[in-house]
């Protein structure tokens, strides 16, 4: 198989085994949701072009994790409003910018979290543990195809 076919293949092979592990467990635990669309944004990056800047591990965790809370805080002074959405998707991007961590998946975290009325919970699960999952899967399914 050429090379590129061989890395089409290795990428859709990981991205669909990893959103389908992060779907499976959102359907056996009832008490709490592991699934976000984000993650499937994410997934294209850590799969497809896992050698961009806006792919490395510290850039999906701490870029879901900051815009989580981004939208989170946001919520909880401001509530729901066309400006609050503003706000917290703003504050995101300004806190990942500042903290070199731009993931452009996790713009989406903060419309969730304020239009879904989340509390700080949601910044642990789904987004923390999910993140860190698709981090982890990516490592080592990367490593394993020897795509580092």
């Amino acid at each position: 198989m050429p090379n590129n076919l061989k890395n089409i293949f290795i990428s859709v092979l990981g991205a669909f085994i990893c959103m389908f592990l992060i779907a499976y467990f959102n359907t056996i635990d009832e008490t709490n949701i592991w699934l976000i669309p984000p993650f499937g944004a994410s997934l294209v990056l850590v799969m497809a072009v896992h050698d961009s800047p806006l792919a490395k591990p510290r850039n999906v965790f701490f870029g879901h994790i900051l815009s989580a809370s981004s939208g989170v805080l946001i919520f909880y002074l401001m509530g729901n409003s066309a400006l609050s959405i503003a706000l917290g998707l703003s504050l995101a991007v300004l806190v990942m910018i500042v903290t070199k961590t731009i993931h452009p998946p996790a713009g989406a975290n903060p419309v969730i979290a304020i239009l879904g009325a989340k509390s700080f919970e949601f910044v642990i699960m789904p987004v923390a543990i999910g993140a860190s999952f698709i981090v982890i899967f990516a490592l080592a399914y990367n490593k394993l195809m020897k795509r580092l």
